[in-house]
């Protein structure tokens, strides 16, 4: 991602807190370097993308993009829970790769390997990477609190950034139950379902709370939170739902994951959703008996992808995503929200949305 006030900003304080926690990792033994610097690993590069948010929230309330020291640090606190939600979400999809690298219990599972330990070094990467999730976490904690000690806003933070993070642990155990639960669910109510997960787990996550979180630090009142709430959510819906077609369609060398790789973990997305309902029956069993196939070939995968566009759930998948879109827009009327705050809100939902990667 290139360099910005807010990606630096956020970069230094998370390297400072880095060099805090190796500094002090002495007392843990040699083992542990391993661990740590793993969890290091999974901090570097991404898109910043809550962080900015939360950026924006705090500039549409503070009316000024200059950011403080606390949050800034808030702003750390986001990327880093993101970090341990990746370690987590990785070992559950069981993925080998994430952002081009190998995902972090493949890491871990390779360090084990090549240092010679007894046992095994799957099993140990797993065991790890669930034990790394939880570090991060709790460094995201750590960072939270730094950034709100004396601050007057801190009570309402805190219980922001607690329903955060409870929302995306329902969402994140939604998805997998979708992935099971779609079998003896109401096939009208398949699109809902999707829809639910996707707002739990990414929408909320993703853009609002982080753009509720800014804005809470800086003292926002309830009508801009409410007005805040009410752009945030479409946006997040929209950069799911665009998520979930890079799941299936996005080229490998701008996502950093094979092609078609929802595709092999089974995703029970608003796609998938929705080229069930047009499909005759034998194509649909073709599908639901290829979705979470991980033996699926990238002729098999192209294929797959065939079914799906021939049944218009590409187009249809656009027409909601456009629809999210105007819906966030005509928010940004709202005389609450400031002209160029309104200004940066659009720039980075339309960035959200219309990513390749």
């Amino acid at each position: 991602m290139p360099s910005s006030p807010v990606s630096d900003a956020v970069a230094s304080r998370i390297d400072a807190f880095l060099a805090r926690m190796r500094s002090a990792g002495g007392e843990y033994g040699p083992d542990a370097v391993l661990f740590l610097d793993a969890a290091a690993a999974t901090l570097a590069g991404g898109k910043r993308l809550r962080a900015r948010f939360c950026h924006a929230g705090w500039s549409a309330a503070a009316g000024s993009p200059d950011g403080s020291e606390a949050l800034w640090a808030l702003c750390a606190a986001l990327e880093i829970f993101q970090s341990a939600a990746l370690v987590h979400d990785d070992l559950i999809d069981n993925s080998d790769t994430r952002r081009g690298r190998p995902a972090s219990h493949r890491a871990l599972q390779a360090a084990h390997r090549d240092a010679g330990w007894h046992g095994d070094a799957e099993a140990f990467g797993r065991s790890s990477a669930v034990l790394l999730g939880d570090l991060l976490v709790a460094w995201s904690d750590d960072v939270l609190e730094d950034a709100l000690l004396g601050h007057p806003h801190a009570a309402a933070v805190r219980a922001e950034y607690a329903r955060m993070r409870r929302d995306v642990t329902v969402g994140q155990m939604l998805d997998i139950a979708e992935e099971s639960a779609w079998s003896v669910s109401d096939p009208g109510t398949l699109l809902e379902r999707a829809l639910r997960v996707a707002s739990l787990k990414s929408a909320r996550y993703s853009v609002v709370e982080p753009i509720l979180l800014g804005a809470t630090l800086a003292g926002a009142d309830a009508g801009l939170l409410a007005s805040l709430r009410d752009f945030g959510h479409p946006v997040g819906m929209a950069f799911q739902l665009r998520d979930d077609m890079l799941g299936v369609f996005g080229d490998p060398a701008l996502t950093g994951k094979p092609a078609g790789d929802d595709l092999r973990e089974g995703k029970r997305t608003a796609l998938i959703a929705m080229a069930r309902e047009e499909l005759p029956d034998a194509d649909r069993a073709r599908l639901d008996a290829a979705l979470g196939d991980r033996s699926l070939s990238d002729q098999a995968i192209s294929e797959l992808q065939e079914l799906i566009r021939g049944t218009g759930a590409v187009e249809r998948m656009e027409r909601m995503i456009s629809g999210f879109t105007d819906d966030a827009e005509r928010t940004l009327a709202n005389p609450g929200i400031a002209d160029d705050a309104a200004e940066a809100l659009r720039a980075l939902g339309a960035a959200a949305i219309t990513r390749t990667a």
